[in-house]
């Protein structure tokens, strides 16, 4: 139940970013989720679409350079202690966190988590044993 995350590497340059989103924007792709990473070479900007597929063809026929890697998605409650709640979890079940940002949406009292984890097999049973949902991309209107 992962979801597809894209990540563009971007030139340390004024505007990259700015190209990037119209380009997305003129397609009709909605931006759902983005982290910006920074290296003294370059910039990473991970993004979670409405349409991963649509985006990718688009920013690869830009010119752009890009991967695709599944993430997870998980409901985390809106309150004080939801997130450490779902990092505590992890942790006692040694599960790495490699990186992790919120997505744009909010529902039901209910914030997203984007985690990219480093065993999926043990994170998924850790949350299903805490009852912690993981969110599927159709549930989130993601193609």
């Amino acid at each position: 139940m992962s979801v597809h995350q894209i990540s563009v590497f971007l030139e340390n340059r004024t505007g990259q970013l700015s190209e990037i989103t119209q380009l997305l924007a003129q397609n009709h792709i909605d931006i759902r989720a983005i982290s910006i990473a920074e290296t003294a070479d370059y910039g990473l900007a991970r993004m979670i679409v409405d349409d991963a597929p649509k985006a990718s063809n688009i920013l690869l026929q830009h010119g752009d350079v890009l991967s695709m890697t599944p993430v997870w998605a998980v409901e985390v409650p809106d309150r004080p202690s939801g997130l450490a709640d779902l990092l505590t979890v992890l942790a006692q079940n040694h599960i790495d966190v490699e990186y992790m940002y919120s997505l744009f949406a909010h529902r039901d009292d209910c914030a997203y988590m984007v985690l990219r984890i480093s065993d999926e097999e043990t994170f998924t049973a850790a949350l299903a044993a805490n009852s912690i949902k993981i969110v599927s991309a159709e549930e989130l209107g993601l193609k």
